[in-house]
């Protein structure tokens, strides 16, 4: 009997440390019975035991020939042919056990297995054996989308032919019509490479045919069925499938009315779990179930190593995201756990997809049954993972919220035209439901958060308008906004359960899978009751404060935590909670002092309160650390402004109530107190200032305001030419408070730039918006910034690309006079004939200094030619000109062309006819090369000419025309820098831009 064990077949493929489980030592045991009973025996002999032990042990017999079937080729036909023979049930034994057995060892099958099983299946189907669609069912699981391995292809393959071969057996099992349209067209998607493409193509065909022929049972699919149909449009035979659903319907069925049949239907619950393997399915359900929250990481890895690790595997997180959405149900007692969430899960298959294209299924997965929800037919269950992975995400990985948002903002004009208002409005019956069953108490703090993108923020603000209507969410419980009427109100006081799918699956399991879980109320699902997870001692005070709100509440719970003290994070967690339900800090333009009163009616400002007083310093540790992890967290991100808003107030108050005037004036704003929480914080001021100012911006731009003038007082040093915090401060202004912040500054009251490195932060502010610019130059203007402060950006403004600085560098120009430095900078400036920069600015200041430019001008030409001068040796070289260098010789002549081109429009060639302009011209074309004597030949004329037109424009200021200078071809670099004549005395500036000041 050990010889006989020892050398009996093998199902599995076993490694040589791994010991035999109950089912191999199962199926060995009933091999060697069967063996037992037919060895060294007769066919008549062996037919007759077997007759006498299925009497007695049906199973035993059974299972014994099963296993000599799938593993003996050899013996396969005529073991067939008895086992039909003897058994005294239909096979239905046999058919049980094969299908467990496909379930539960399918993977670790010897190749020979394999084949077997394929060889059975077709003796089963050829003689119509009932209750083997059943095992079709289940061995189609294992034809895995993202796999294209030899072993999973010839799997594919395989079952095609044998569904092919047996048409007719097949065309009278329509439950097993559906999954094999489904399986397939899951399959066709993945197989788009040259060596699968004579595969993809009986593919193509056999599942059309099913589809046109089977309409009316394949409408039973339901929306998951369009989602696969869209992956293969492309495909010609399904591109003119989809030119019939759409514009001829009732050519597939009688019954089919449109595409909006099949998306309001919901796909049966069997069919998405049909697209993972039995292995991956208990995978999943094992971490969804069993592993604790913060334990899931390893796992997580080792799951990725054995499904996720090919480029093929990508397409297969839609089939997953879309398994744990419709098939993994948790209970209440699951859901209140510390187990895994389903949000966590699909989280993270998202944030490990690397194709653009998976990412895009994998997002239209999560959010599918969003698109046409009603909520007496849908289960809440299929879209509460969505709402909080863009919930919980928006903490740590606020992009994947970010994505997410903008996908379900896009996908409503844009799934299918015709339908965007049924798309909006299935969507805005999923928030409404969400709002009604308390998956999450607002939508706000979502949907307005400061943690995305401003234009991502617009966009989500103006398609769903009527969930931001307020802070408290009371639009997304019905508030409509006027123009929204037709959107009727959805739901109902109590949620109904859709009706069962009718399906009569001969042989196949009872499907359950139809809401067999009760639709009931959803509970907050990050941690169990907010005051239960403090001590008892503490417990009263924390309910105290959920229920109050105010700073005598939040100031009652720190003096308790003094004596026993309770986790921090808990202790984060009730101020997060209290100040995710409360409104955003905002205020009025001139706010009153009831309005500020009613504002600082907040817990957080008790917690601030207890940290800019210094008495109990047990207390305010607790504050700090708390601030700390707020922050750190991103729990609460608007603590700094909080702080500064605070301390504006406090100094606004003791102002006030300070009588005496000296005194009054000795009122200081307490700074250090903000630059000490950042020191806790370990981030520098400057920077805390701009991320603050960014936080508060999203929050309200009246406070960002309102608190610009004490920030660059207090804080000059690190405010003044941060770009960053400078970037924010103009983002959110608008004409009145830019009118504000100009009057402050005429009045002295603010100075927000220093002459330090300006240039660096106006190259930056180049890539902002035009109003942000325009905002920018203005405040520049108002500190009275002189134009040598800007020279050297006028050569790097483009005239296409910076017409809003270069706009307020030449109106800046119209109020100063001609000197050497500004137009050496102007024709520093590339020469192009749309820019009319330099031709602008040179024929306005010759309505009043034509003489001077044109003896600017002479200098600027003549000295582009070294080679007149003696001092040529001191020049630096060609790898060594500095930043400030003058302009080339080509520029110069470049830009003069221009205004001789714009001289000879308006008939007025006066500036040319100038003595030094004329010595220039000539000095120049002596020492030019032959190209540009070419290329500038009509310039150079102007020179040779004996008379010119001599009409003068009329000048405003005839005095002001300047004697030529006498030492105009003086080889002397200063003869650049200096002045032909004294200028006359401009007009007092203030130097708002001082240091010293």
């Amino acid at each position: 009997m050990e010889q006989n064990k020892a050398n009996s077949p093998k199902l599995f493929v076993v490694t040589a440390i791994e010991n035999k489980d109950e089912i191999e030592e199962r199926y060995e045991r009933a091999y060697i019975f069967f063996q037992s009973l037919v060895a060294d025996c007769s066919e008549k002999e062996a037919h007759d035991a077997l007759n006498n032990a299925v009497c007695k042990n049906h199973e035993d017999v059974s299972l014994g020939m099963l296993m000599s079937i799938l593993t003996e080729p050899h013996n396969a036909t005529k073991c067939y042919r008895d086992l039909t023979l003897i058994s005294r049930d239909g096979l239905t034994c046999v058919l049980n056990n094969l299908s467990n057995l496909i379930l539960e060892r399918y993977l670790k099958f010897h190749d020979t297995t394999r084949n077997q099983l394929l060889w059975l299946l077709k003796e089963m189907i050829r003689n119509a054996v009932t209750g083997v669609d059943s095992v079709c069912w289940n061995l189609m699981r294992y034809a895995s989308g993202g796999d294209i391995t030899p072993k999973n292809i010839f799997l594919v393959e395989s079952l095609l032919d044998i569904y092919i071969d047996n048409r007719m057996w097949l065309d009278k099992y329509p439950v097993l019509i559906c999954m094999v349209v489904y399986t397939y067209l899951r399959l066709i998607e993945d197989h788009n490479i040259q060596q699968l493409m004579a595969l993809r193509q009986k593919e193509v065909n056999f599942v059309i045919a099913l589809i046109r022929e089977h309409f009316t049972e394949v409408l039973t699919l339901g929306r998951d069925l369009v989602r696969l149909l869209q992956n293969v449009a492309r495909i010609p035979e399904f591109n003119q499938l989809w030119q019939d659903i759409l514009t001829n319907p009732k050519s597939l069925s009688p019954t089919f009315t449109n595409v909006l049949q099949l998306l309001q239907t919901r796909t049966s619950r069997r069919y998405l779990q049909s697209r993972l393997t039995p292995d991956m399915e208990r995978k999943l359900v094992f971490l969804t179930s069993q592993v604790r929250f913060g334990h899931h990481k390893k796992y997580q890895e080792w799951f990725q190593r054995q499904y996720l690790a090919t480029p093929e595997s990508q397409s297969l997180r839609s089939d997953m995201i879309r398994f744990i959405v419709g098939v993994i149900h948790p209970t209440n007692e699951l859901l209140c756990s510390d187990i895994i969430p389903r949000w966590a899960v699909i989280g993270w298959l998202l944030t490990t997809c690397t194709s653009n294209v998976a990412a895009s299924n994998a997002k239209l997965a999560l959010f599918y049954d969003w698109l046409f929800y009603e909520p007496d037919k849908d289960n809440i269950m299929n879209i509460e993972p969505a709402i909080l992975v863009m919930h919980h995400s928006m903490r740590s990985h606020p992009a994947v919220t970010a994505t997410l948002l903008d996908f379900l903002c896009r996908i409503i004009p844009n799934f299918y035209p015709p339908f965007a208002d049924k798309v909006k409005q299935g969507i805005f019956n999923s928030l409404q439901q969400i709002i009604e069953k308390r998956v999450l108490p607002n939508l706000q703090p979502l949907f307005d958060s400061p943690k995305l993108d401003r234009e991502l923020r617009t966009t989500v603000r103006e398609t769903f308008k009527e969930f931001c209507t307020n802070g408290n969410g009371e639009g997304a419980s019905g508030i409509r906004d006027e123009g929204n009427e037709e959107l009727p109100r959805v739901g109902s006081d109590e949620p109904a359960f859709s009706d069962d799918e009718e399906e009569i699956a001969p042989n196949i399991a009872d499907d359950t899978d139809d809401d067999d879980l009760p639709l009931s109320e959803v509970r907050a699902r990050e941690r169990p009751e907010i005051a239960a997870a403090f001590p008892l001692v503490l417990r009263p005070y924390a309910e105290t404060l959920l229920d109050e709100r105010t700073p005598a509440a939040a100031n009652a719970l720190i003096n308790a935590c003094t004596n026993t003290m309770p986790p921090l994070s808990v202790l984060a967690d009730i101020f997060a909670a209290i100040h995710q339900d409360s409104p955003r800090l905002r205020i009025s333009r001139t706010p009153t002092n009831a309005e500020i009163e009613v504002v600082l009616n907040s817990p957080l400002f008790g917690l601030i309160n207890i940290f800019i007083s210094a008495g109990d310093d047990a207390k305010r540790k607790i504050v700090i650390d708390l601030f700390k992890d707020l922050r750190t967290t991103a729990l609460i991100d608007c603590i700094g402004y909080y702080i500064l808003f605070y301390l504006r107030v406090c100094y606004e108050r003791e102002k006030k109530a300070e009588r005496d005037s000296v005194k009054r004036k000795n009122v200081k704003f307490k700074a250090d107190i903000y630059k000490e929480y950042c020191n806790v914080l370990h981030v520098k001021v400057a920077d805390n200032l701009a991320y603050d100012t960014a936080r508060c911006l999203d929050g309200s731009a009246q406070l960002v305001g309102w608190l610009i003038p004490d920030i660059y007082r207090e804080f000059k040093d690190q405010a003044q030419n941060h770009i960053d915090l400078l970037h924010t401060i103009v983002c959110g202004l608008d004409s009145w408070q830019l009118q504000r912040l100009v009057c402050l500054t005429l009045q002295g009251n603010l100075m927000m730039f220093k002459s330090d490195d300006i240039i660096t932060m106006l190259s930056t502010s180049l890539d902002w918006e035009t109003f942000e610019q325009y905002c920018l130059w203005q405040l520049l203007t108002a500190h009275d910034i002189s134009v040598e402060d800007v020279l050297p950006i006028i050569p790097k403004l483009s005239f296409k690309l910076n017409a809003e600085a270069l706009t307020s560098v030449v109106l800046m120009l119209k109020q100063e006079r001609p000197t050497a430095d500004v137009l050496r900078q102007m024709f520093c400036r590339t020469v192009d004939e749309a820019d009319t920069f330099v031709v602008s600015t040179i024929m306005y200041w010759c309505q009043d200094y034509e003489d001077k430019v044109g003896d600017l001008l002479a200098v600027l030409l003549s000295t582009r030619y070294p080679g007149t001068s003696p001092n040529k040796r001191k020049r630096p070289g060609k790898h060594t000109i500095p930043p400030n260098a003058p302009p080339t010789a080509e520029s110069v002549l470049g830009h003069l062309e221009q205004i001789r081109v714009y001289c000879v429009e308006q008939d007025d060639m006066s500036i040319f006819n100038m003595e030094c302009m004329q010595k220039a011209l000539q000095q120049s074309q002596s020492n030019s090369s032959d190209s540009l004597r070419k290329q500038y030949s009509e310039l150079f004329s102007l020179a040779w000419e004996d008379e010119l037109p001599i009409a003068r424009r009329a000048r405003k200021l005839v005095s002001n025309s300047l004697p030529i200078n006498q030492n105009l071809h003086s080889s002397n670099e200063d003869s650049e820098e200096e002045e032909i004549v004294k200028p006359k005395q401009a007009k007092r500036r203030k130097k708002a831009i001082s240091d010293s000041d």
